[in-house]
């Protein structure tokens, strides 16, 4: 081919990049997922996954999401499906048997049959109230798993709550049936979540795989106190409290009592799990002084009241907020390149560092991650330059530090197993 030709011919034009393809991850909260699509023109559409589904399959699925641990069946033993089957039949055997107990005492206290039944009925309403606040509790485990002790606390002021609006009831007669069912209501909801934190509170103090001989002791305690404060209630309502004046004095009194001595019962435990505030507190005891603070060493200094708060020392670092409202969708690959073997993403804010762990990280990764944005942190703060430069910097020091670190965790008595965020937002690619 001549030169005359080869000017000839149609020139071709440059070839224009591939596409870049959209970055697509998963939102795991609890028991809900959401997928998310990021389109290279920086458009972000949301689907719920599995919405095409059946309806049966989902109403299943809601199901067991409402009743079942979270991860069922693979996060239970064998033999759960069985125990739970005639756990619920000897539950609802036991609720008719109480109803017809119930309509028999009423007729006993000498109520006619007609407005017998009326009062019956009032009677199981108000009592069917408690299990609606049951139902309503029993979806907060995980978070319970994550605070055991503010729950728990939480759980007294519920109870001491529904105790006071029975107080007054003969205040309002008229008001019997709505005051007795928020009363049970609040009562129901604080029998769930004190029931639900008794195991980790007993379990921090198991040092030999003693748990149900603690359990039964603990137990025999409460029973003995409940009837001899059984005695103390039965002598007070026949000369003290013989009226309602007399309670609304006494009532209180025994209420701040109450509340004090379950903070204080709290307080004394030093719960061994891993979840947003401990490791903080761990962290930033690491960084300043060199040493691992034990259970029992952070048990006085937990916060039970605002236990979501910030550390400084540890990075302010936050955990569990959704994925799409802690970082950028068009930084997202950005971030997650940076570490690309770890299972956490870590994004600078102005007040705080974000931290969204995978599905499946484990303590060590929430570890790893926490040291790395504490680190960074505080190299911003003595060369007053951006953290996310000091990044690298940071991980290096992270992984150089974390073998003696974790074994020094362990050795302190703390289970670096999981790590509990309290059914905080994860992702997944």
């Amino acid at each position: 081919m001549n030169l005359l030709e080869k000017l000839k011919m149609p020139k071709k034009e440059p070839q224009s990049p591939p596409p870049e393809p959209p970055l697509v991850w998963t939102e795991i909260s609890g028991s809900h997922s959401r997928r998310f699509l990021f389109e290279p023109d920086g458009q972000l559409s949301v689907k719920v996954l599995d919405d095409s589904r059946p309806v049966i399959h989902r109403v299943v699925d809601s199901f067991l999401n409402k009743f079942f641990p979270s991860g069922y069946p693979y996060s239970v033993s064998e033999g759960y499906l069985r125990y739970t089957q005639f756990r619920a039949l000897q539950h609802f055997t036991s609720a008719t048997l109480s109803v017809l107990s119930t309509q028999s005492l009423l007729f006993a206290a000498g109520l006619r049959p007609t407005p017998a039944q009326a009062t019956a009925v009032s009677w199981i309403l108000k009592d069917g109230m408690q299990h609606v606040g049951k139902l309503i509790c029993s979806n907060l485990g995980a978070r319970m798993d994550s605070e055991p002790k503010s729950w728990r606390i939480l759980a007294d002021v519920l109870y001491d709550l529904g105790t006071g609006l029975e107080v007054l009831s003969p205040l309002c007669p008229h008001l019997f049936l709505e005051m007795a069912g928020l009363g049970n209501f609040a009562k129901g909801m604080a029998v769930v979540a004190a029931r639900a934190t008794r195991l980790p509170i007993y379990s921090s103090f198991a040092k030999e795989g003693n748990l149900s001989d603690l359990f039964a002791k603990g137990e025999a305690i409460s029973t003995l106190f409940n009837v001899v404060g059984l005695g103390a209630g039965i002598q007070l309502a026949s000369t003290i409290c013989s009226s309602v004046q007399g309670k609304l004095v006494v009532g209180p009194l025994l209420s701040i009592i109450h509340v004090y001595s379950v903070v204080e019962e709290m307080r004394a435990a030093p719960v061994n799990t891993l979840n947003p505030q401990r490791t903080a507190m761990l962290v930033a005891d690491f960084l300043k002084t060199g040493k691992i603070s034990s259970p029992a060493d952070l048990r006085y200094r937990e916060d039970l009241l605002f236990t979501g708060r910030l550390i400084e020392d540890a990075g302010n670092v936050k955990v569990g907020r959704a994925l799409h409202k802690a970082v950028k969708p068009s930084k997202l690959r950005e971030l997650k390149q940076i570490f690309p073997e770890e299972k956490f993403i870590l994004s600078h804010g102005t007040k705080w560092v974000d931290m969204i762990l995978e599905h499946d990280a484990t303590a060590e990764d929430a570890l790893r991650g926490w040291l790395v944005a504490a680190y960074a942190v505080h190299m911003e703060k003595s060369f007053h330059e951006p953290s996310g430069s000091f990044l690298q910097e940071a991980y290096d020091k992270m992984n150089d530090v974390f073998s003696p670190f974790l074994s020094g965790l362990q050795a302190r008595g703390w289970h670096t197993d999981r790590f509990l965020d309290g059914t905080g937002s994860r992702f997944a690619w």
